[in-house]
């Protein structure tokens, strides 16, 4: 039975990602690797990237030592590591917001991008930027840092972290063509938001999974 490892940066992305993954590729079997220092370690580093690869990489490589056939990399704040990564091992490897960037530079040209970690928010607003200039588009980028429903998170109130983000996407949604979700642990409050804004939003878990689908089904 092929074998897809999925590597965490935080417990909150395993079940939803695992539970996409038995949906989608019902034939795969699931490893999950989980290092929730990573984030902490950014936060206080101002997100210095650099100073986790090594341990990212390491963790690509033993998760094709272990027989995954295919690696997702889950956190949009390591995400530039997923270059290296594609060097230092054999099998294919995919970034999760790759498939999410490239249908919001498609769909609008205001966009909106939400995050509640500092460290997340650039980069995806960078990768936005890149996966625009490839199809010779100019976008408008406008962005909301939520941080105090991510400290809600990890401080259990998983109520106050849905409130408190559904209130603030839900004013972004307003002045954009399109809202990009930076995180994954995110995706949780889209059925919060009034239904008739939620097809302005995208989220990366499912659409990840989907993008490693369709990389196995070419491979």
């Amino acid at each position: 039975m092929p074998k897809i490892a999925i590597i965490h940066t935080t417990p909150v992305t395993v079940d939803t990602l695992k539970a996409l993954a038995n949906e989608i590729l019902p034939d795969y079997n699931v490893v999950n690797f989980v290092d929730d220092s990573i984030l902490p370690q950014l936060g206080e580093n101002g997100g210095n990237v650099s100073e986790v690869e090594d341990r990212l990489l390491h963790y690509a490589q033993f998760a094709e030592k272990v027989g995954a056939d295919v690696i997702l990399s889950a956190c949009s704040s390591v995400g530039e590591v997923v270059a290296k990564m594609r060097e230092q091992v054999s099998i294919p490897v995919v970034r999760i917001d790759d498939a999410m960037t490239d249908e919001a530079v498609q769909r609008g040209q205001r966009i909106g991008v939400a995050a509640t970690l500092p460290t997340t928010l650039r980069p995806t607003l960078e990768l936005l930027r890149q996966k625009a200039a490839v199809i010779g588009k100019d976008v408008h980028l406008e962005s909301r840092l939520i941080d105090s429903a991510y400290q809600k998170l990890m401080a259990g109130d998983r109520e106050g972290h849905d409130a408190t983000l559904a209130e603030a996407l839900t004013e972004l949604a307003q002045s954009v063509d399109v809202v990009v979700l930076a995180q994954a642990s995110m995706a949780r409050v889209l059925p919060r938001l009034p239904q008739n804004i939620q097809d302005k939003f995208l989220t990366s878990p499912r659409l990840s999974v989907e993008r490693v689908k369709s990389v196995m089904e070419t491979t």
